[in-house]
């Protein structure tokens, strides 16, 4: 520990500086990049791409009802829909390239995408 006492308050500041760089970093390098739109796909098809940076309701229709899908800036969310056990709706906010929420039973699923593609031990 006698090292301690040879850094100047510079050195502190440049050590200071370089973890706020390295955490600041870690939501881009790390988990695959930033959210930037939301794909909702009705029955496989897209039914709609939207920008994350938006605030929005959407209603899709399914075989059993309506899912009603809410997007606020950087998340999305399945509010509600007419499926007998709510998974999708349990999910919550999705957040990060990569996660999705499906309605199985409704035919609807929510997913979130980013400028990098995400890989999982399936897909890889």
């Amino acid at each position: 520990m006698r090292w301690l006492a040879l850094l100047l308050p510079g050195d502190w500041l440049i050590i200071g500086l370089a973890a706020v760089l390295v955490g600041l970093s870690i939501p881009m390098f790390w988990q695959g990049g930033l959210a930037d739109r939301a794909i909702i796909r009705q029955e496989g098809q897209i039914f709609a791409d939207i920008d994350l940076k938006a605030r929005k309701q959407i209603e899709v229709p399914g075989p059993l009802g309506t899912t009603l899908i809410a997007v606020e800036p950087g998340r999305a969310r399945v509010v509600s829909d007419p499926g007998p056990r709510q998974y999708c709706v349990k999910q919550g906010w999705l957040m990060r390239p990569g996660e999705i929420a499906i309605c199985a039973p409704n035919r609807v699923s929510l997913q979130i995408t980013g400028r990098t593609r995400v890989y999982d031990s399936i897909s890889y």
